[in-house]
């Protein structure tokens, strides 16, 4: 089971049998808006408040992906999930809808990583016969609690990215039809003493090199055993960092091979999102809606999904610290 120092290698491998992704409208308007399973029109979805929204579109995704694997909530034995607002609330109240125990967790945008490896190892286990990992963000809710009101219409440099706004959920089962989780190694964090809160995919990136390369080294795997490695929100800024220093270190992934989902998630070159996607929602959306659809018509077969999180609070970078980052990664295979 445990293989090296962080890496899970599940002997059963748990299958993910539902997911449910749910967006904004800006999410909608990209490259990626046929993949979703519900687009919303509007940022507000006629809710009073911001959060409120944000919680019914996780809601929205858990009862897709419950959906999907035609089970009942009852059925549910764990959900573990997490997000970017204080307290995760998002996730806790949407667990009380849910109904189903909960194991409320935080990693910044690496929470759909973190949720599903830790799902995925419950299954594994025998600790649960089905778990559900979730996870949301929403960029009016992120921009409120990190930068500024949503209202003062601050401009930010091209190094910021734009918070997906969107929510992501996958039930994973010992047995059924989808994709296998076969492995998931976990992130350590990685401080390089950056502090602009408007650059983080330079600070994510030495995270995620980490990662993939304990990950390569304990699998024994190379990269050429993935058809693709996507890390969860570098972003036009973050990403060519990660490709560069996993080429100084000697790991020889292919340029076509490696890409980003802060990158999938929006047209950058027309849609006014800075550097690209950032937040939870990012790798949670491509990597259930568009990676997974891309498994199942058999265009990829191994998927490596790096999320990566930037691990700050708005009183961390008050009081002047730098901004210290994760990774984790997990295999899905067909």
């Amino acid at each position: 089971m445990l293989q090296g120092r962080r890496t899970w290698m599940f002997d059963k491998p748990p299958v993910i049998v539902g997911t449910g992704t749910v967006v904004g409208p800006d999410e909608g308007e990209g490259p990626l808006g046929g993949d979703f399973d519900l687009v919303h029109p509007d940022m507000t979805i006629q809710q009073p408040s911001w959060e409120k929204a944000e919680r019914l579109m996780l809601e929205q995704a858990s009862d897709i992906a419950l959906s999907k694997a035609a089970l009942s909530k009852d059925k549910i034995n764990f959900y573990v999930g997490g997000d970017l607002i204080n307290q995760i609330i998002s996730s806790t109240f949407a667990a009380r809808t849910l109904g189903a125990p909960y194991l409320g967790v935080f990693g910044a945008c690496s929470t759909s990583m973190e949720s599903l490896a830790l799902a995925a190892l419950l299954v594994s286990t025998g600790a649960a016969r089905y778990a559900m990992a979730g996870t949301s963000s929403h960029n009016c809710t992120a921009e409120k609690q990190f930068r500024y009101p949503t209202e003062y219409g601050s401009q930010k440099p091209p190094t910021a990215q734009y918070t997906v706004t969107g929510a992501g959920a996958a039930v994973v089962a010992a047995e059924g039809d989808g994709p296998r989780i076969t492995s998931a190694t976990v992130g350590r964090i990685m401080d390089l003493g950056l502090k602009d809160p408007f650059d983080m995919g330079s600070a994510m990136a030495p995270a995620a090199v980490d990662t993939i390369q304990a990950h390569l080294q304990e699998t024994g795997r190379d990269p050429g055993y993935y058809d693709m490695i996507v890390t969860g929100d570098l972003a036009s800024v973050g990403h060519p960092i990660a490709a560069d220093l996993l080429k100084r270190h000697g790991v020889p992934i292919a340029e076509t091979q490696f890409n980003d989902c802060g990158l999938l998630v929006y047209d950058i070159a027309r849609q006014t999102v800075q550097a690209g996607g950032s937040g939870c929602a990012c790798s949670a959306t491509v990597a259930y809606g568009h990676l997974l659809k891309r498994l199942a018509s058999g265009q990829l077969n191994r998927l490596l999904v790096v999320a990566t999180g930037a691990l700050l609070s708005p009183l961390s970078f008050q009081q002047g610290e730098s901004i210290p980052c994760i990774a984790h990664a997990v295999s899905i295979e067909r």
